[in-house]
C-alpha cells in the first residue's frame, strides 16, 4: 500500500495545530507553554530519537489484543521478517499474556528504547490514516459521473489535475469506475488506496496505488486556511467536507484544482490492505514509521491517544503493542501514523488524529549491540 501520507500531514499540513488539554498529572511545563508541540509528558529530557531505558513505568490501561493477529500476519507472509523478528514476537506475546506490566519487560528478556519526541520530552506525534470505502458505478449516470482512472502511458509529463478534469484522459479506456463525489475520489488519492463498492453489482474491490502524474502536491486544507474559509484551529477532514457540502460543484472543482497532483489506481485481486512491508494491516495494530530508526517489523509499545465518537481526544491513553509495517513521506523521526481500518468511522478518527503519546521500541536483550538504538536528532 503506497500511501501519499497521513491525512493530517498531507491534507492539512498542520501537525501540532492544536495541543491536547492537560490532565492533573500531565501538565505542560513553563518552557513549553504556548508551543503547539508541547505536551503532557515532563521530567525527562532525551538527546536522541531512540534512547535506551532500563525500565518503563506507565499506569495506563492496556489492550494488547491486536498484537498476536498482526504478528502472525508478518511471520506467515514474510520469511525474512520472521527470521529476524519471530523470537521477539514470541517473547513479547509471552509477556503480554502473563504480565502486561511494562515494568516487568526485563524479566522476559526484553529491552526498550524510548522515542525522544519532537520536543525532547517523549511526546511522539500520532496521526492517522485509513482505507476509505466509496460507492461506484461501472457506467456513468447523472449522479455517478466522477471517474477514477488507471495509470496512463504519458508521452512526456502526464496531464495536471485541471487538464484531467477537462477530459485529457477521456476515451483512453482508463476509467475504473464512476463516483458520485469528486471529494471522495480526491480523498482516496490522498490515502493512496481504498475500497470501492460497485452499487450496480454489489461488488467490493480494493484499489491499490498505481502511480501519479508527477505534478507537485498542494494542500487544499492550507488553501482554505490561506483564503480565510476555515480557521486554522478548526481544520480537519470534517471541516473540508462541510465546506464542500456548502459550495457549488464549480467551486469545489476550483479548490481541488489548486492541487495539480493526481493519483491513479489499479484493482487488486484480494481485499488485503498492505503496507510498505507487503503485510496486510490490521486496525490499531500497525503504524507507519521512519524506517531509518524503526525498521519494518519492529515492535513498539505505545501510549496511544484515545478519541471519542466525534473524533475528539478524551484526555486518555491506552497502552498498545504496535508493529511498524508501513512508511510515509511525511512520517519522520518522532512521528507515527496509526492505521485505523476501513470505513467512515475510521476516517473520522484518522481525520482528527493529531495527538501525542509516549512510545518505546522493544527488542530482545543484547540486540542493542547490533542495533543503533541511539541515533542523533
Amino acid at each position: 500500500m503506497l500511501r501519499k501520507a497521513t491525512v493530517a500531514m498531507i491534507l492539512f499540513s498542520l501537525v501540532g495545530c492544536s495541543s491536547p488539554e492537560s490532565t492533573t498529572t500531565e501538565k505542560p511545563s513553563l518552557a513549553t507553554a504556548g508551543n503547539p508541540l508541547a505536551h503532557q509528558y515532563l521530567g525527562q529530557h532525551f538527546d536522541h530519537v531512540l534512547n535506551k531505558v532500563s525500565q518503563i513505568e506507565s499506569n495506563k490501561a492496556h489492550d494488547y489484543s491486536t498484537f498476536a493477529p498482526q504478528a502472525k500476519m508478518v511471520t506467515s507472509r514474510s520469511p525474512s521478517m520472521a527470521r529476524k523478528f519471530e523470537p521477539l514476537y514470541n517473547q513479547v506475546e509471552n509477556w503480554a499474556k502473563h504480565s502486561g506490566n511494562p515494568s516487568t519487560l526485563a524479566k522476559y528478556g526484553i529491552q526498550a528504547a524510548q522515542l525522544g519526541g519532537a520536543n525532547g520530552e517523549g511526546n511522539v506525534m500520532f496521526t492517522g490514516y485509513y482505507s476509505p470505502v466509496i460507492e461506484l458505478r461501472h457506467k456513468p449516470t447523472n449522479v455517478f459521473r466522477y471517474p477514477i482512472y488507471a495509470m496512463p502511458t504519458c508521452k512526456g509529463r502526464c496531464p495536471s489535475r485541471e487538464q484531467i478534469y477537462d477530459g485529457a484522459l477521456a476515451g483512453q479506456g482508463l476509467v475504473l469506475g464512476y463516483s458520485k463525489s469528486m471529494l471522495d475520489v480526491f480523498m482516496m488519492e490522498v490515502q493512496g488506496s481504498g475500497f470501492v463498492h460497485f452499487e450496480d453489482d454489489n461488488q467490493l474491490q480494493y484499489f491499490g496505488y498505481a502511480g501519479k502524474n508527477g505534478h507537485r502536491y498542494v494542500s487544499i486544507g492550507r488553501v482554505l486556511i490561506d483564503r480565510g474559509e476555515v480557521p486554522k484551529a478548526k481544520m480537519s477532514l470534517q471541516a473540508i467536507q462541510k465546506w464542500v457540502a456548502n459550495h457549488s460543484e464549480a467551486q469545489v472543482r476550483e479548490l481541488l484544482e489548486q492541487n495539480p497532483s493526481f493519483v491513479f489506481f489499479s484493482p487488486r485481486k484480494t481485499l488485503d490492505v498492505k503496507g510498505s512491508a507487503g503485510i496486510p494491516l490490521l486496525a490499531n495494530a500497525a503504524v507507519a514509521a521512519d524506517r531509518k530508526y524503526i525498521p519494518m517489523g519492529s515492535v513498539l509499545l505505545a501510549e496511544v491517544p484515545q478519541l471519542d465518537a466525534k473524533g475528539n481526544w478524551t484526555g486518555k491513553h491506552v497502552l498498545r503493542l504496535l508493529l511498524a509495517l508501513d512508511t510515509g513521506g511525511a512520517v519522520k523521526k518522532n512521528h507515527l501514523d496509526l492505521y485505523h481500518g476501513m470505513g467512515a468511522k475510521a476516517g473520522t478518527d484518522a481525520g482528527h488524529y493529531k495527538h501525542f503519546g509516549r512510545v518505546w521500541r522493544l527488542g530482545l536483550k543484547g540486540s542493542a549491540t547490533q542495533d543503533p538504538w541511539l541515533m542523533p536528532q
